[in-house]
């Protein structure tokens, strides 16, 4: 049922540029919030909080096997996964500007990002580097990174085939969280190419201690073009704090990212 809430890993410089530029491109009014279109495909939703293993293989199981890693080239099935520890050895940890080609450039995985904040952060301190307190907010689903937009809640994900730099689909998209306190906070906004939306869809709020949080969302044929992940309602910033630590704000953190195989 679908949730109708309004919202080879060699650097290649000149794929990169090319890149950047189809993400300033696809950066426009095409894609707002607002709402589903009516004709858009029912989707598959999975959701989950507290221990996410049998809903992550459920999502995988929907979208299908393998896992394709890093492979160039669209492939004929399968999935792609990404757990932000593989780009740890790189010069751009624990600083805010990780490239947002990163995952079709250094690692070919079809993915590439776009903020409306400043710059995008994968980070091996629990943000604790950003703000102190939020060493006692966050943990790593996958030791040891965790990534976020910085001076935005708000992370885009763009497809294409993976180490080209065609525009690409895929049948569904899922993320983990950490850290989801307050209901409706955090979400999945699914657009086509053509700038239909597809639904958004809310994670829940966490369950336990670890704090972790799944959405996910599959469609029969491969059509989202783009993610928007609201993450919480405001950015990671010193002496901004999560509402269970005194602040106003649900910060919310993402680890995780399970999408299917891009597709021209």
């Amino acid at each position: 049922m679908r949730n109708s809430q309004p919202g080879s890993t060699a650097w290649r410089a000149i794929g990169s540029l090319t890149l950047m530029a189809a993400v300033v491109a696809c950066s426009d009014s095409d894609y707002e919030s607002s709402g589903p279109d009516e004709n858009a495909p029912e989707a598959t939703v999975v959701t989950g909080a507290g221990d996410l293993t049998a809903k992550l293989d459920e999502f995988r199981g929907l979208i299908g096997e393998p896992n394709n890693g890093g492979t160039e080239g669209e492939q004929p099935a399968g999935r792609r996964e990404i757990s932000w520890d593989g780009a740890g050895a790189n010069p751009f940890n624990n600083r805010n500007d990780f490239p947002a080609t990163f995952f079709n450039t250094n690692a070919t995985f079809g993915a590439i990002f776009d903020t409306d904040g400043t710059g995008l952060r994968n980070d091996s301190t629990l943000f604790a580097d950003v703000d102190a307190s939020y060493s006692e907010q966050f943990n790593f689903f996958s030791p040891t990174r965790i990534f976020a937009p910085v001076g935005s809640p708000r992370l885009d994900v763009l497809f294409q085939v993976a180490g080209e730099t065609a525009p690409a689909s895929v049948t569904g998209f899922g993320a983990v969280f950490s850290d989801v306190d307050r209901a409706g906070s955090t979400k999945l906004e699914v657009w086509d190419a053509t700038g239909k939306s597809l639904g958004s869809y809310n994670a829940p709020v966490r369950a336990d201690a670890g704090g972790f949080s799944f959405v996910g969302v599959k469609f029969d044929d491969p059509i989202i073009a783009r993610v928007r992940i609201t993450l919480g309602d405001a950015a990671l910033a010193p002496g901004v704090y999560d509402i269970s630590a005194g602040g106003q704000a649900d910060l919310v953190v993402v680890d995780n990212l399970i999408y299917g195989e891009p597709r021209r």
